[in-house]
């Protein structure tokens, strides 16, 4: 039998941060529609929270997880 991997304390915050990213992007990208797309500035912002919710993703997955005792 192998012994399962649980997400460490700071991976798993890492993981919340990037949904929580993910859904404000998700807001903004809402509000850019709301408004028929009349600045690109709310289409920036989102790409940008995007963007920065998939590298907080990637970090959370590359952080050593610990071993369950």
């Amino acid at each position: 039998m192998t012994d399962t991997q649980r997400p460490a304390g700071a991976s798993l915050g890492l993981y919340a941060a990037s949904f929580g990213l993910l859904l404000t992007a998700g807001a903004f990208l809402g509000a850019a529609v709301l408004d028929e797309l009349q600045e690109t500035r709310l289409l920036w912002i989102s790409a940008g929270l995007s963007y920065a919710a998939t590298i907080l993703a990637l970090l959370s997955l590359l952080l050593p997880s610990r071993s369950a005792r």
